[in-house]
């Protein structure tokens, strides 16, 4: 009787060997796949982090003291305080991370109200411990939230000063130019933040108005824009992203909230090198 059972055995085996094999094979892959996930935590990298290569942040901020902006108003106010705290958290980071402050208004380029430098650092734990590390890198990070702190109060004093002398008449921002030519200089990544409404206000030949004659639509801001360029091509700004950060509220109406003003610093902008330019 055994002799008729071998046969049935060697049957079944022959038969199912195929998805035996198939089972083997995808659990062995299973296993590998697992294998490479596992160690996926120990080779990346956050990069909110900063590291030892991050080039330093050279921030500009223009804050519009001139008539047609006001800060106590509420939205405005709110806006331009959350715009605020979101500046510092993003460029501040590191130590020789840089971060000025100008006025708008008559003289812009005269009007710096604060310069500050980052002095907090990470001290070198390439050869430390991993208790030694984290100990480092809690302290650094402590050191760099006070000094974060310290300078948003500084930055948001600025903010609600007020500007009662004869400068507010005017809105100078072509005279920003050279001074983000000259944060160029500094070799470090340079971002740049209007909190304004971008509405150019200056008497004189060669000058725009926009008080006054503000583009009628955006084919003539690009014209105008364009033609300005080529007398302000002599500022070398290099490609900072900049931010164009607007107080009117979402129901503003086109009177107040001229498209094609913003059109304009898009287009000029653009001409003149830089490199991310958007609109809040």
């Amino acid at each position: 009787m055994h002799q008729s059972v071998l046969p049935r055995l060697l049957h079944c085996y022959t038969r199912n060997y195929g998805a035996i094999r198939q089972t083997v094979y995808a659990l062995l892959w299973t296993l590998g796949t697992l294998a490479a996930l596992a160690l996926l935590p120990a080779c990346s990298s956050s990069p909110d982090k900063p590291t030892p290569t991050d080039d330093p942040v050279y921030t500009l901020i223009f804050l519009d003291k001139t008539r047609s902006v006001d800060v106590n108003k509420a939205f405005v106010g709110q806006k331009y305080q959350e715009a605020v705290n979101e500046i510092i958290e993003q460029n501040i980071r590191q130590k020789g991370d840089k971060l000025d402050v100008y006025f708008i208004h008559e003289n812009t380029s005269k009007a710096r109200a604060l310069n500050v430098t980052v002095r907090s650092e990470m001290e070198d734990v390439s050869a430390a411990s991993q208790t030694d590390r984290e100990a480092a890198e809690t302290e650094f990070n402590l050191l760099l939230t006070r000094e974060k702190a310290q300078i948003r109060q500084r930055v948001l004093q600025q903010l609600v000063a007020q500007n009662t002398g004869s400068s507010n008449r005017e809105t100078d921002i072509w005279a920003s130019l050279p001074v983000i030519a000259k944060a160029n200089e500094s070799g470090a990544t340079v971002k740049v933040y209007y909190l304004s409404d971008m509405i150019e206000s200056v008497k004189g030949t060669g000058r725009r108005d926009f008080q006054v004659t503000p583009p009628k639509d955006n084919a003539q801001a690009d014209a105008w824009a364009k033609a300005d360029a080529e007398q302000l091509k002599r500022h070398t700004i290099g490609t900072p992203d900049i931010t164009m950060i607007l107080p009117f509220e979402p129901n503003a109406s086109v009177r107040e909230n001229n498209p094609a003003v913003t059109q304009y610093w898009q287009t000029l902008f653009a001409e003149l090198g830089a490199g991310v330019v958007e609109e809040q």
